[in-house]
């Protein structure tokens, strides 16, 4: 006790005097954590450690970030560089695995729930997300800058520990070296494509041709989209979103969304359809590492209106219809038979599925009905409210989080012995967890470990990248709270919730490894200790995440 005391009161002083420290007597950059987004206005610099320690299995991607504050009295120039890290012999990490870069700032509200609002409304604050490719930039006396750091641990490394130094200059002379150690365990990791937990993020195609300045499915646009792809397949992304018809969601992006199919109505008034530009997008999506699902929008639109050309008259026209009408059932019926013939021609009928989002139960019905009359063995999947009336109907089942009812255990684990898919998601009415720009980085760890507590398989988030005007500048939209409409930024910049949400799910792969791995011995003590682990996740306070990975990585080393 008396130690305690002790300790207590050294650390009480330690506190108490540096409060008060003069901006002169602070180092230039400390480690920090991942856990907290460091504001460039700060009335204090961070206090933190010369040196860090991270542990990692082959093919894991591990993140660390040091901070730095500038303590001059003028602008300066900040560069960070960490060459290699160096193990026993000539074993090293190299430069090519290994990615710095700062934490850029940009403009985010609060939360708002769902539906329009004025952006001002709901606050303009500055919150540090943009993880750029720079690591020299400028710094603003008296501001701080957060530098992320990721080791990307390629998967023939041999284990040990990994040393060497982030050399940060100031005005391009050395004013501190932070030292971190790796240390590889001897576990591996599999290909992110092996991955067991089920990442769905849809993806906007059109707002990278926006943001590039590129006619949509030219050969350079498919160019610029493949860094985001790739970035997203290394994520362990299963599904490719596709679209079958014009605006499935209406206007509610930025950029909407276009059809991928067109619609044809020949001159003597049959109905032909082109799949070239979704035969493309679908043969990209697999060359980029996105291959295990193609979901396919929507039968039931926000707005039930269809585009078509019309050949007779040379130009775009619509025909209008509801499920349960006449019209609806004969063209939907008519497509579905083509697009069934079109997938087994391609070799990809039993990975494809038509995707709705939540509608009313009685559209959702009729829409069953013709897929199953028209196109027989053609999945079905649906991200909505839990309907145990049509649950069996679907093979992707993804479920707010937020649904009053939920599926039991018992259908859960019949779903997974029919080989069904079932996950769930948040949006813009979840306010805890989720991945706003405001959202503390923890949360997107959580999220993962969430869905592994709920029994389901997997996660669904409705928007990769479907940017605002200015996305590098303002995360706010017309709706929805900052960040609701994406997580990665242009160039192909990943977001502090990118990686963190990564992060989260590299850790439940290595739960069901360990897991897997102490049922094959029978360790029954093992199992309880990881189900314990398990248990203690706690969404409402997401930092419980850091310390189930500490004890992680313990128990990996058993």
């Amino acid at each position: 006790m008396i130690r305690f005391f002790q300790r207590f009161f050294c650390l009480a002083c330690f506190l108490l005097c540096t409060a008060t420290l003069p901006l002169s007597l602070w180092a230039d950059g400390v480690w920090g954590t991942t856990n907290v987004r460091y504001a460039f206005q700060s009335k204090q610099p961070v206090v933190g450690e010369k040196s860090l320690t991270l542990t990692a299995w082959a093919g894991e991607t591990v993140n660390a970030q040091l901070v730095l504050h500038n303590v001059t009295s003028q602008e300066v120039l900040y560069r960070t560089v960490l060459q290699r890290l160096k193990g026993k012999g000539k074993e090293q990490i190299t430069p090519k695995d290994i990615a710095l870069g700062y934490v850029d700032e940009v403009i985010a509200d609060t939360f708002s729930n769902c539906g329009k609002h004025e952006v001002e409304r709901y606050g303009r604050f500055m919150q540090a997300d943009r993880i750029t490719a720079q690591n020299a930039f400028v710094v603003p006396q008296g501001q701080q800058r957060g530098v992320w750091l990721s080791i990307a641990v390629p998967r023939t490394q041999r284990p040990g520990r990994y040393k060497g130094q982030v050399i940060i200059l100031r005005n391009e002379k050395i004013v501190e070296r932070l030292s971190l150690t790796l240390h590889v365990q001897p576990r591996l990791l599999p290909e992110a494509s092996k991955w067991q937990f089920h990442l769905d993020f849809w993806q906007n195609p059109y707002a990278i041709a926006r943001w590039h300045q590129l006619q949509p499915w030219t050969y350079a646009h498919f160019e610029a989209m493949r860094p985001y792809m790739k970035m997203l397949a290394n994520g362990g992304q299963k599904v490719v979103t596709a679209t079958l018809i014009n605006r499935p969601w209406d206007g509610q992006t930025y950029d909407a969304f276009g059809s991928m199919v067109q619609w044809v109505k020949r001159a003597d008034g049959t109905w032909h359809y082109d799949f070239s530009i979704f035969d493309r997008w679908v043969q990209f999506m697999d060359e980029c590492g996105i291959r295990d699902e193609i979901t396919c929008f929507s039968m039931i639109p926000w707005r039930l209106s269809f585009q078509y050309y019309d050949e007779a008259s040379q130009s775009f026209q619509e025909w209008k219809g509801a499920p349960g009408d006449s019209i609806y059932t004969e063209r939907w019926g008519h497509f579905l038979s083509a697009f069934a013939a079109h997938l087994k021609e391609k070799g990809w009928f039993s990975k494809t599925t038509i995707a709705m989002d939540e509608r009313p139960m009685p559209a959702m019905r009729h829409a069953i009905a013709i897929i199953h009359q028209a196109a027989p063995g053609l999945k079905i999947s649906m991200a909505g409210y839990y309907h145990p009336e049509i649950e069996a109907d679907l093979f992707d089942y993804c479920i707010d989080e937020q649904s009053p009812e939920q599926p039991t255990p018992a259908v859960l684990e019949r779903r997974k012995r029919e080989g069904k898919t079932t996950t769930y998601y948040t949006c813009c009415s979840s306010r805890l967890p989720n991945t706003f720009t405001f959202s503390p980085p923890a949360e997107a760890t959580a999220i993962p470990w969430y869905a592994l507590q709920k029994g389901m398989d997997g996660y669904l988030r409705w928007a990769y990248n479907s940017w605002p005007a200015d996305p590098e500048r303002d995360s706010r939209f017309t709706a929805w709270s900052s960040g609701d409409t994406y997580i990665v930024y242009p160039k192909a910049n990943p977001s502090v919730r990118w990686a963190k949400l990564i992060e989260g799910i590299q850790q439940v792969e290595k739960f069901r490894l360990l897991l897997a791995e102490a049922k094959q011995m029978g360790n029954v003590e093992r199992i309880a200790t990881l189900e314990n682990l398990l248990k203690r996740i706690d969404v409402t306070q997401p930092e419980t995440t850091t310390m189930v990975q500490v004890e992680l990585n313990a128990l990996s080393a058993k």
